[in-house]
């Protein structure tokens, strides 16, 4: 695919997100979660972990303690015992507490609504708050994960590595609106079909807008 000006680059983001939008209909958030703070604990454990696996943690987790200062005030071999098979588990202790005593202690016990807010808290950075902002708070927010990352590089909507340069380009072409569930959707995508090491291109819904070597080079034999 020749190099596209800006403004036909943002026609083929439209047309990829309408594309995607019939493809995957029901896409939502994989994270089980019954309030903002539930969404925010789970992920910060799905940190390099699956959202199986953390959907299964937070199951016991949360009945257990499952509110700001509960999870505080719990001692901390008992947070790394319930959380410890999501990996890095002394870290994500670490972080879900602190963050749950400065929710108690800075915001009253709620979740702060701002992404400048939310990014104070420890282990949250602007993947997880545009998260929870996103998917509780009606924010829209684009999640840059290695899905997005791997999809929208692959689409060539951006040609950055950098998360927080990845979502700046990927503002100026998705409209707003559709930020959150442009996400979930190139999520399960990558999830399903564009696989980090064997992308099902033939099965691909999107592979007449994508000039991804493996997808061009079937389109080129199928001339």
């Amino acid at each position: 695919m020749p190099r596209e000006s800006r403004a036909k680059q943002r026609s083929r983001a439209l047309q990829i997100g309408k594309a995607l939008g019939a493809a995957y209909p029901d896409a939502k958030c994989a994270l089980h979660h019954e309030n903002a703070f539930e969404l925010l604990v789970a992920t910060i454990l799905s940190a390099q972990c699956t959202d199986q696996r953390v959907n299964q943690v937070t199951a016991e987790l949360f009945p257990k303690l499952g509110t700001p200062q509960a999870l505080a005030d719990a001692p901390a071999e008992d947070v790394e015992a319930l959380v410890k098979s999501t990996g890095f588990f002394r870290q994500k202790a670490k972080s879900i507490q602190s963050a749950s005593r400065d929710i108690v202690e800075k915001f009253d016990g709620e979740v702060p609504r701002t992404l400048d807010e939310l990014v104070t808290l420890r282990g949250v950075a602007r993947k997880t708050a545009n998260v929870v902002l996103g998917n509780c708070f009606e924010t829209p927010g684009l999640t840059i994960d290695t899905h997005m990352k791997r999809v929208n590089g692959r689409l060539r909507l951006t040609g950055n590595e950098d998360p927080v340069k990845i979502e700046r380009d990927l503002m100026a072409l998705i409209p707003e609106p559709e930020w959150t569930v442009y996400s979930h959707r190139v999520i399960e995508h990558g999830r399903e079909v564009c696989d980090a090491r064997r992308p099902l291109c033939d099965a691909c819904v999107l592979r007449d807008l994508c000039p991804h070597p493996a997808g061009a080079a079937k389109r080129g034999k199928a001339k």
